[in-house]
């Protein structure tokens, strides 16, 4: 059983950083894809960065230049490096590992609140 748990949100003002971390246990960590998602309050969940097994990474328009994912299989941790806050990056963070083909199955993580005042 894959368990993931998120941390490092809190309240930050408008221009600041912050640095979250997802946990995973489990041994599939390392051949798994991770990503960030964010969602705001009556809002969809939206995918804000991605890293694959092999550590390459890639971001939507909105989050280049801004944030930063990386990872560290030997903690089973990946990190998201967030950079230049606005107030609409508000929300809960969550991540996701992905589970490659033949198991072809995702896991989340409970979520940490981000807030950014303005």
């Amino acid at each position: 059983q894959v368990q993931l748990v998120e941390s490092g949100g809190g309240l930050v003002q408008a221009g600041g950083s912050l640095r979250l971390s997802c946990a995973a246990s489990g041994i599939i960590f390392s051949i798994s894809r991770m990503d960030w998602y964010r969602q705001a309050q009556g809002k969809q969940r939206e995918l804000v960065a991605t890293i694959s097994a092999g550590g390459a990474t890639n971001y939507p328009d909105s989050e280049k230049g801004r944030f930063t994912i990386s990872r560290d299989n030997a903690k089973n941790t990946v990190y998201l490096q967030m950079n230049s806050l606005k107030p609409e990056d508000t929300g809960i963070y969550y991540c996701k590992l992905v589970v490659p083909p033949p198991i072809a199955t995702d896991y989340w993580g409970p979520g940490t609140q981000v807030t950014v005042s303005s």
